[in-house]
């Protein structure tokens, strides 16, 4: 057996680092073999078949559509506690470029996110618990479908998972090449910002461009409401707030047909913020400002906004706890307490909305590596038992036995 290239503290990282091999082979199948939200059929059934094979006490499927849930009770269960870990499963339409022999072997879907990763290393994680038992309580391990732009996690929260499965507490980590391998980030409050879409329908008058004086250019508006639109976060938002509007797509007219003027045009665009009163000002600005614009062009535009997910907030305690954890396996010098907010969104957003927990960054960057949502990005098998260790150490340390 190949000793693992990373090293990290703590008996659940000397015990796991022994099935760093099988864990490295499951997550490249998983990668060879990438789902979308709600057809995460092989991948799920993976999961059941791992988690059966690691001796786990219950394992419960079709939550959620393709979730899959395993229980393990500690050595005593007396505390009464019950935590949640989490990982998500699904893949992205996306075409890979990789060429090594588990890249995706079903065209235009990847594992561009390291999904397949992060569904490992909590496999991980339930072999070790199961294995040991080292904790007074139950660890619930949820195996959740449809994170990208699915809700998934709504899914499986509307499907009872947290009446099924009343913890107290939920965790989730995402791996982050932006930091080394060996490192874990985390702070007390936003990591993730809610993520809107806006469409914004503009209807003018068609026509000749050659005589464009008899038209209501619905083009020139959408030019006009594009660079207006990029006022609301400079002018309405306090600088201290963070906030971002892209408006990202314009559809309008035919390219084949240069002298026509087209009666309508379609922007569409992701809104992002952190707060709630802030996202409430924007959509009520974007109202105002491109049915203003457009009136003042002859034009008329209805503006709207999707909120599909909320910001990824850690609950205080929960997130100085996990620090804690996080030290003990990877040492001070290897943890961020305060990791700089990604205005990315994240769907474990909705479990943070129903119970208090925390959202980790697990560093896998090196020299060369590629950023998520890359047609070259690939998950680092090198942090596997350090990810399956720090979710089970989550669980160990959490509900502790009594000496």
């Amino acid at each position: 057996m190949l000793a693992p290239r990373l090293k990290a503290n703590g008996r659940a990282f000397a015990h796991i680092a022994a099935y760093h091999p099988e864990l490295t082979a499951l997550r490249r199948d998983l990668h060879a073999h990438p789902e979308l939200g709600f057809e995460e059929v092989y991948t799920s059934g993976r999961v059941k078949e791992a988690l059966k094979l690691c001796g786990v006490d219950e394992i419960h499927t079709g939550i959620g559509k393709t979730g899959v849930v395993g229980v393990i009770k500690g050595k005593s269960t007396g505390s009464g506690k019950m935590i949640g870990l989490r990982a998500d499963m699904d893949a992205l339409t996306m075409t890979e470029s990789n060429e090594f022999a588990w890249r995706s072997a079903k065209a235009g879907m990847m594992h561009g996110c390291g999904h397949d990763g992060h569904t490992t290393m909590l496999v991980g994680a339930a072999r070790y618990l199961a294995e040991t038992r080292n904790f007074d309580g139950t660890a619930v391990l949820i195996f959740q479908p449809g994170e990208e732009g699915f809700a998934g996690a709504r899914a499986m929260i509307e499907d009872g998972l947290f009446e099924r499965f009343p913890v107290q507490s939920v965790f989730a980590m995402h791996n982050w090449p932006a930091m080394k391998p060996g490192t874990v980030g985390i702070n007390a409050g936003p990591m993730m910002a809610a993520a809107d879409r806006v469409t914004i329908e503009i209807t003018g008058k068609g026509g000749h461009g050659a005589h464009a004086y008899l038209t209501v250019d619905p083009v020139v508006v959408a030019a006009h409401i594009i660079t207006a639109v990029q006022t609301i976060v400079s002018r309405n938002v306090r600088p201290v707030d963070n906030a971002v509007i892209s408006l990202c797509a314009m559809q309008a007219g035919d390219m084949g047909a240069m002298s026509v003027v087209p009666g309508k045009a379609t922007l569409v665009g992701t809104v992002r913020t952190f707060s709630p009163d802030v996202q409430d000002l924007l959509e009520k600005r974007l109202h105002e400002l491109c049915g203003a614009i457009a009136i003042g062009f002859g034009a008329s535009a209805t503006v709207k906004f999707d909120r599909i997910y909320p910001a990824t907030i850690n609950s205080t305690d929960e997130a100085l706890f996990a620090g804690d954890v996080a030290e003990s396996i990877v040492g001070a010098g290897n943890l961020v307490r305060n990791l700089e907010p990604s205005m990315g969104a994240e769907d474990f957003s909705f479990m943070l909305q129903t119970k208090p927990g925390a959202y980790l960054r697990l560093g896998q960057g090196g020299e060369g590596s590629c950023f998520l949502h890359n047609s070259r990005y690939d998950f680092n098998d090198d942090i596997l038992p350090l990810g399956s260790a720090l979710h089970a150490s989550l669980a160990e340390q959490w509900m502790p036995l009594s000496e």
